[in-house]
């Protein structure tokens, strides 16, 4: 999901909120309650949607001859990750429905048909849509009928549930201390440990995002996820573990999840999984201190005894309990990734010790810190803990711990929210192949950006010539009036200016789309070991620095010509005179406007991908891990001890030298600009409403 596509998202984010609050005026539902009924609407437009997508590629496969022409049964579509819905659930066909009062009874009728189709739903789905009136019912069908959530993929039900957890504590309506685990964050979790096989346990699952990505991972490999694990799941609250039932069904993905106070994971194994498990994955509550130390003393999951317990007889930090239970679900051969709190990490006194019995285990396999800002609704840091336990009985790697600093890796969404790119993501896995040797998958990663870059460098040639011909479309408009005689003349410098950067523009995109075709020869040629990528990136500069200029042209050019456009309205009363066609200049510098965006983005976006090589490669030159200063190191058990155990990534990894000036990326810095002002506009634009709003209650 790109940057922008999660720009989408939020907005589209707002515009459910304003929704919801038309429920509350419209119902009895406390504000804790009704946004089940809405993702319950959320789900039927994307069970369609993957239904759609999924019927597609069954007809592509008949017609190949992969697939016999038979009646479809439920599985055709489980494979492709979708439901077979029942016709009456469709969510166009609600749409189409005549709007006489029984629209309600339509919604929830769909729902039962979902539940009787797909019995691990039963029971889960929202059935109480007859308390709305058709126009609020509606008006929630078409919002939810947006290209935005039409289109999209992943945990859009966890982004959605933890956006109305935010909203819910502004307004005190709901401050339990929940919060779902970023997507970029299980993915980075996912691609560390690798869950490709077995049982798959999430004892704090939420939403079930953990399940969504594992699920992507192994389709990714080519395999078909059930039938090659396994889902259980813990969920304390009763409608969060329906909501992970929801977002499972929605993939086409089964899984058995317990909720309630019978599933709260200090006291109970509910699954019955110590030792068993293949993978463990979780985001646990952070320093939860009421967990009564009586009760969990004896467990069975606590190899390494109780952490600091309190004069109420209470686990003064309840991190190490999750974090030793985590250990003791595994299999001899299992891994865990878990998000925790940072304090876990440096944290004294009984935790030291239980910390150091871990570390001397020699499962502890890498930590990686992660900045503040990426939960949705909180602020603060947190790190990634891994542990493999087949590590324990290997000489080599038992002794030493993967320190990775990521803190300065992220890209901004939001003024509030930061996430890692796809890209990074991988960047971030590609150190840890490094770590358990695997050069062939670095490189094979080094070679995608690079190919990323010269196909997007080929590609941008049709883009380029689009901004080219809007560029011609506005100046020939603007011509007549521009080059008639006026004395004094204030457009004559502007004009020259203009007409002389069209010139140069003109050339420039010829020079590099001759650049764009050469690199494409050049790369069809080059090795694909470690000696012949380094040659193909350093190649590659020369293409991106035509990228970065020509953006500079591109919008230094569009500026004159808007400066032409102003001059001649404001100064010179255009709009008077028989040689301006008002119409047609307006329509030909909007459309300036949009082709320059889009040859900025492909610029843009074939720049990127060389930096992501220049990333990985000159950081780590020889294909083989290395320490890098501010980024990573792999400390040996008696460093660890030196520092009284803790584990931190940032005491050992030091600090990061300072970037040289041309390395500045001016892009970002860009971008991340026009999301703060973004931001604080759509605020001010909320806070005059409110201010209105409040006017309007007063003179009432």
């Amino acid at each position: 999901m790109t940057a922008d596509h999660l720009i989408g998202i939020e907005k589209f984010e707002a515009h459910l909120w304003k929704m919801a609050d038309g429920l509350r005026a419209n119902s009895n539902l406390a504000s804790n309650e009704y946004f089940l009924p809405i993702l319950g609407l959320i789900f039927l437009r994307h069970a369609t949607s993957r239904f759609r997508e999924a019927q597609a590629a069954i007809e592509a496969d008949k017609k190949a001859g992969k697939m016999p022409h038979r009646p479809l049964l439920p599985a055709d579509f489980q494979r492709r990750r979708a439901l077979m819905l029942p016709e009456a659930a469709h969510f166009d066909a609600l749409l189409r429905m005549r709007k006489d009062g029984s629209l309600g009874a339509a919604i929830t009728a769909a729902m039962e048909a979902v539940e009787e189709a797909f019995p691990p739903l039963a029971g889960q789905l929202p059935k109480d849509y007859e308390r709305f009136e058709d126009d609020v019912l509606e008006g929630m069908l078409r919002l939810f009928d947006k290209e935005g959530l039409r289109d999209a993929s992943g945990d859009v039900f966890g982004r959605i549930y933890e956006y109305f957890l935010a909203e819910f504590s502004k307004q005190g309506a709901h401050d339990g201390g929940e919060f779902f685990t970023p997507p970029s964050i299980v993915q980075t979790i996912v691609n560390v440990i690798e869950p490709d096989h077995g049982i798959v346990f999430d004892p704090a699952c939420g939403s079930g995002g953990m399940f969504v990505q594992t699920s992507h991972f192994i389709e990714h490999e080519g395999l078909d996820t059930m039938k090659r694990v396994t889902f259980y799941g813990h969920e304390k609250n009763e409608t969060t573990a329906k909501l992970a039932q929801i977002n499972l069904a929605v993939h086409g993905l089964q899984g058995t999840i317990r909720a309630g106070n019978d599933a709260i994971t200090y006291y109970k194994d509910a699954h019955e999984l110590a030792g068993k498990c293949d993978f463990v994955m979780a985001n646990p509550p952070f320093n939860v201190d009421e967990v009564d130390a009586d009760k969990v003393k004896s467990d069975k999951r606590l190899p390494f005894g109780l952490p600091g317990v309190n004069k109420a007889m209470r686990v003064s930090n309840a991190n190490y309990l999750w974090l030793s239970y985590f250990y003791a679900y595994l299999n001899e051969n299992g891994r865990a990734g878990v998000v925790m709190s940072s304090q876990a990490s440096s944290a004294g006194r009984d935790e030291a010790l239980v910390r150091r019995k871990m570390v001397e285990t020699g499962a502890v396999d890498a930590m990686i810190d992660i900045r503040s800002n990426f939960f949705y609704t909180r602020t603060v840091p947190c790190q990634l803990w891994f542990f493999d336990r087949a590590k324990e009985r290997d000489p080599a790697r038992r002794d030493h711990v993967l320190m990775l600093d990521a803190r300065n890796i992220f890209r901004k969404v939001s003024r509030s929210v930061c996430d890692f790119s796809p890209e990074q993501q991988k960047n971030i896995a590609a150190i840890v192949w490094l770590y358990r040797g695997r050069t062939d998958q670095f490189l094979a990663l080094v070679g995608s950006w690079l190919a990323e870059a010269v196909r997007l460098g080929d590609a941008a040639g049709p883009t380029l010539d689009g901004f080219e011909e809007a560029l011609g479309k506005l100046v020939d408009l603007l011509t007549p009036f521009a080059t008639a005689d006026r004395t004094p003349d204030p457009l004559a410098g502007p004009w020259d200016e203009l007409t002389s950067a069209q010139a140069v523009l003109a050339a420039d995109i010829e020079a590099f789309g001759a650049e764009a075709a050469r690199q494409t020869k050049q790369w069809r040629k080059a090795g694909r070991d470690n000696a012949g990528l380094h040659a193909a990136r350093a190649a590659l500069h020369p293409l991106a620095d035509r990228c970065r200029n020509l953006t500079m042209q591109i919008d230094l050019t569009a500026k004159l010509a808007g400066r032409v456009v102003d001059i001649g309205v404001k100064d010179l009363a255009a709009r008077d005179s028989d040689l301006w066609v008002s119409a047609d200049i307006g329509r030909a510098r909007k459309a300036l406007d949009e082709a320059r965006a889009e040859a900025v983005e492909a610029l843009r976006e074939t720049r990127y991908f060389v930096r992501q090589a220049d990333w990985l490669q000159d950081h780590f030159p020889d294909a083989v891990l290395r320490d890098v200063d501010g980024l990573v190191k792999l400390v040996d058990r008696a460093t660890i001890a030196s520092h009284d155990y803790s584990l931190t990534p940032g005491r050992y990894v030091g600090v990061a030298p300072e970037e040289r000036d041309e390395e500045f990326d001016f892009d970002e810095v860009l971008r991340a600009i026009h999301i703060d002002l973004n931001d604080l506009n759509d605020e001010a634009a909320e806070l005059a409403a409110r201010i209105a709003r409040n006017f309007k209650e007063l003179r009432a």
